[in-house]
């Protein structure tokens, strides 16, 4: 661990106030020359989880058809990375190692020539490898897939706040059954207070009132005059039978009797003269 403390301005400090402080050692002037060594910095432009992570970009950068591998390309561009991850003096994993010496392996058997038994059995050296990257493959888009998902303190994050002192939380309180019926029953009195009372003029033919009380007396005899009155009917009703009977005595077709003054008033047919049945 370096620990080192920078003043703000450019010029030499001054006395009694270091520079810097490098691993405890008081920096008074800033060094005339920097030499930098060429191993003090390397750079990772591209990072593989194993030697099929490889493998994968490899063949995946120049859109090969992966139950097709051109093992002999394939091996160079492998074993170019190889090489060039030792220059960089990076530690190579066993295990890419073993797959150089692989590819070696599946490259030779491709170009030797075959014996007759195994041309017949049709067995391809790359068989296993093909198989072994596409299960590796599988599994990294399952991880991609999985590492997309929303996480918990990467993408979403608790947030907790303490309630302030000399806070009093107020809980609501629980409305009753009765309360609701309650306010059900003061919205319905103020729903009739604006209902508004439409009055429609019923229509009333007097034609069809004549004819209603020809009818009626029809089976001749009396009738009282008031029988032929329809109180459910109201004041209109009234009226227009009444006009109807006048209609009636007016044209002959009805006679009116009264025995006595006071006395009931009865309606009944006119009987026709003997010269109008002549």
């Amino acid at each position: 661990m370096v620990a080192v403390e920078v003043s703000d301005s450019t010029a030499d400090a001054p006395l009694g106030r270091p520079r810097a402080v490098v691993r405890g050692t008081p920096i008074l002037t800033l060094p005339q020359d920097l030499y930098i060594p060429p191993d003090a910095l390397e750079v990772f432009l591209q990072t593989f989880e194993g030697p099929l992570d490889l493998l994968l970009y490899l063949i995946r950068r120049q859109n090969l058809d992966i139950l097709d591998i051109p093992i002999a390309t394939i091996t160079e561009q492998y074993m170019e990375y190889i090489e060039l991850m030792r220059e960089l003096r990076l530690e190579l994993a066993a295990e890419y190692l073993l797959m150089a010496a692989m590819l070696a392996e599946i490259k030779s058997r491709m170009l030797l020539p075959r014996p007759q038994e195994a041309e017949d059995e049709d067995t391809d050296p790359r068989a296993d490898l093909v198989r072994r990257l596409q299960e590796y493959e599988c599994f990294k888009q399952a991880a991609a897939a999985l590492d997309a998902l929303p996480r918990l303190e990467r993408d979403h994050f608790l947030v907790q706040a303490a309630m302030p002192p000399g806070f009093s939380r107020r809980l609501p309180p629980d409305v009753e059954l009765h309360e609701l019926l309650s306010a059900l029953r003061e919205g319905l009195a103020r729903a009739e207070l604006f209902a508004s009372h439409k009055v429609e003029k019923e229509q009333l033919s007097l034609r069809e009132r004549m004819s209603q009380v020809l009818e009626h007396l029809s089976g001749g005899g009396f009738a009282r005059l008031t029988d032929l009155f329809d109180p459910s009917e109201g004041r209109p009703g009234v009226v227009v039978t009444f006009l109807a009977l006048l209609e009636l005595i007016k044209s002959s077709a009805l006679e009116l009797v009264q025995s006595e003054p006071f006395a009931p008033i009865h309606v009944r047919l006119r009987e026709p003269s003997p010269s109008t049945t002549t």
